[in-house]
């Protein structure tokens, strides 16, 4: 079982006119959702470590939209419930757990010293390392991702360690 996504007529008109500005490897992954393919075959046919997070891109630009499921038996079903999008946060309970936004301060801020080096990013560690609660640590996803895609090492890994801070944040 797998999500499938199809195109929006913004997508569409993405493809025909190109005026979304979208660099060259996220625009070859616009073309091939073709609302048949589910991410796991997308996974097969890109070479790209980021995959996840490009999908997220074209799903918040409005580009992209889910189909469905694709079931064991290799139908499209619909999906059973709205499905979350696949860069989105979990929703925050009433009360956030203290220990769970010390956890994502941690590992933002161990990875960008991993990956980046202890130099590097210091002020976006400061920022982070200073986010009250979660709502200001979000805001911060955005450069510790961009930050992490930018090492080698980091964009191999980078959507494993964005499920993983995604649990937290």
């Amino acid at each position: 079982m797998g999500v499938v996504f199809r195109k929006t007529p913004k997508g569409q008109e993405e493809i025909q006119h190109r005026q979304g500005g979208l660099n060259p490897r996220i625009r070859r992954l616009l073309i091939l959702v073709d609302g048949q393919r589910s991410v796991a075959e997308l996974r097969a046919m890109v070479v790209m470590d980021d995959l996840t997070h490009a999908l997220g891109q074209l799903e918040e630009e409005g580009l992209i939209e889910v189909a469905g499921l694709r079931l064991e038996d290799g139908s499209l079903g619909p999906a059973s419930e709205p499905m979350p999008p696949v860069h989105g946060f979990r929703e925050l309970p009433p009360d956030p757990v203290t220990k769970d936004l010390d956890r994502a301060r941690h590992f933002m801020i161990n990875t960008l010293k991993t990956f980046c080096g202890p130099h590097v990013h210091v002020s976006l560690m400061h920022d982070i390392f200073d986010a009250p609660s979660h709502e200001k640590i979000r805001e911060y996803f955005g450069p510790w991702y961009r930050a992490i895609m930018e090492t080698r090492q980091g964009g191999r890994r980078a959507d494993e360690l964005r499920v993983e801070l995604l649990t937290v944040i």
